[in-house]
Formats: structure tokens, C-alpha cells, sequence
């Protein structure tokens, strides 16, 4: 796996990489992750799989993150 590159961003860590005809857009916030898979096919090489970071999406992440943390937190809560 080929590491495209590694995007700035103060609210997660994002990582695009290239393997085996597809893009794998990893995006971290703490012990969470959000990994996207993308065929080579369906976007203009790398600089068109890192036009899709764009604001909106970005947000739609760090919400979904959001989501992914209280689920977890709720579950430990119910099950501790």
C-alpha cells in the first residue's frame, strides 16, 4: 500500500493511499477511524480523490465521529 498523501486537517488525521486499483481515504480522530474505498476508475487520479475532501464531507465526518463515540460510550455504559 503506497501512502498518496497526508492531508492536514485540525480536526482529524487523514490519510489517502493507493493500492490494488483503489484509493483508501483513512480519516482518525482518536481511537475511531472512517476508511473509504474508492476504484481508481471513478476519480481523476490522486489530486481527484483529494477533491473529494471537501468542507461539507469533511463535516459529515467529524459528525459521524461524533455518532461513533456516543454509541460506543452509551454501549460501554449499558455493559460495564
Amino acid at each position: 500500500m503506497r501512502v498518496v498523501a497526508d492531508i492536514p486537517n485540525p480536526h482529524v488525521k487523514i490519510t489517502l493511499h493507493s493500492y490494488n486499483g483503489k484509493y483508501i481515504l483513512k480519516l482518525e480522530k482518536a481511537n475511531l477511524e472512517q476508511i473509504y474505498k474508492i476504484e481508481e476508475t471513478e476519480v481523476n487520479g490522486d489530486e481527484g480523490a483529494l477533491a473529494l475532501l471537501d468542507d461539507e464531507f469533511i463535516e459529515a465526518v467529524v459528525n459521524r465521529f461524533v455518532d461513533m463515540r456516543d454509541a460506543f460510550v452509551s454501549t460501554v455504559r449499558r455493559n460495564s
